[in-house]
């Protein structure tokens, strides 16, 4: 199956054509491992290349930035004063309760993510870590860390896209639904975008059949698994978890985690961290 992204956020080949305002986005980065934006970069359909190109422009990010210092901050903040409630903020990374434990240039990341928000049009979170809290914030949790949606005001319009990383298209297909559209996509209960959540790994995985006819694998080497069986005896999260990995997949979606032959292991989800490794405690 292609991913056909247009058709995805519902945006006419008129709309396309005329489209020529470019969306200001400031890419800030909290307690993270740059996964997140490495994913981004990869992205097929569209690809980042296209939409740095044709639709947005980005204004901050301390890995994708060509430039560093006062000029990149600088640049920061003149975003934020000239387009003031037209840019999009992109987190990603978990927030530390304390401020000793990540600042850039100087300044408290948790005080640089809220200033930035206060005048945003909308603002994703990338990443698990952003959205729930991720590895940071696994038992033990030594830096008190905290998802994003924690340190903002109730009422903010914000977008969780978890993963780890979340897939390359989802983020870019969330960031160019408010270019298109001025506005958050549709999100369920959790503040997850519909159109890549609503569906749980499971329920498309082509594993399914051997699931309903309780064919299972018993281990990664033997010959139920290489026949295709299900892989919930080996500790499948599919059920459970909801995310596009089976629909839209990865790298031009010819590929994707249990394609490969890795059950799920949830990393979209709250708590995935400790869940996996049998802990409690993490946020």
């Amino acid at each position: 199956m292609t991913y056909n992204w247009l058709e995805t956020l519902q945006v006419s080949e008129e709309k396309l054509k005329s489209n020529a305002k470019k969306t200001p986005v400031l890419y800030i980065a909290a307690q993270d491992c740059t996964g997140c934006a490495m994913s981004l970069i990869v992205s097929n359909e569209p690809s980042a290349s296209s939409t740095l190109l044709d639709f947005i422009s980005l204004e901050y990010s301390d890995l994708l930035s060509t430039s560093s210092g006062f000029q990149v901050e600088g640049n920061k903040e003149a975003i934020i004063e000239k387009y003031k409630g037209e840019y999009i903020l992109c987190v990603e990374g978990s927030i530390a309760g304390c401020d000793d434990f990540l600042r850039i240039a100087g300044k408290s990341v948790k005080d640089d993510i809220i200033h930035a928000a206060k005048h945003a049009k909308a603002v994703v979170a990338v990443g698990s870590c952003s959205s729930w809290g991720g590895i940071a914030a696994a038992a033990p949790n030594p830096t008190g860390a905290v998802p994003v949606t924690e340190i903002l005001p109730e009422g903010t319009p914000i977008a969780l896209v978890p993963g780890c990383p979340p897939i390359a298209e989802v983020i870019l297909g969330t960031i160019l639904h408010v270019h298109f559209h001025g506005e958050l996509p549709e999100l369920d209960k959790k503040l997850r975008p519909k159109m890549f959540y609503s569906t749980s790994v499971h329920n498309s995985c082509p594993r399914k059949p051997f699931f309903l006819t309780k064919q299972f694998a018993e281990t990664y080497n033997d010959e139920g698994f290489k026949n295709g069986w299900c892989l919930f005896k080996l500790g499948c999260k599919g059920p459970t978890t909801f995310n596009a990995c089976e629909t839209i997949g990865w790298n031009g979606s010819i590929c994707s985690p249990i394609g490969s032959g890795n059950a799920c292991i949830g990393c979209s989800e709250k708590g995935f961290w400790d869940h996996r490794n049998g802990l409690s405690g993490g946020k």
